[in-house]
């Protein structure tokens, strides 16, 4: 993914060619909800299969908004947490459920430690 040449110089289109697919933003919600490992992600109500997973969690990776660590080594597991980069996009996230409140009948209402919380330092 950070390979990928972006469509044009607008910072909304090249947003959209990293995290404008179905998963990405899920997946980044889950991680400053406090998921970090592999069955976490598949656990949330949106049912990610697990080659989706993979794929989103690599290009993730790849672009710089996620680390993997690896927290077991038979077999290997590893978590993943979110980078300054990463972090960066939580108020982004945060807007968007703030619209999607407003204008769309029966969306969740996030928990207020979330709508509360503020990007990492450097983020």
């Amino acid at each position: 993914m950070a390979n990928r040449k972006s469509r044009s110089g607008c910072p909304i289109a090249s947003t959209l060619d990293l995290v404008g697919d179905r998963w990405s933003l899920v997946i980044l919600r889950d991680m400053l909800n406090g998921k970090s490992r592999f069955a976490e992600f598949l656990d949330s109500p949106e049912r990610i299969t697990t080659n989706i997973l993979t794929d989103r969690l690599v290009q993730m990776e790849e672009f710089g908004l996620v680390k993997r660590e690896a927290y077991q080594s038979r077999p290997m597991r590893y978590a993943y947490r979110l980078t300054a980069k990463g972090e960066g996009l939580l108020p982004v996230l945060q807007e968007i459920c703030r619209w999607a409140n407003r204008h769309i009948p029966g969306t969740w209402v996030p928990p207020k430690v979330f709508m509360e919380r503020r990007p990492a330092k450097g983020a």
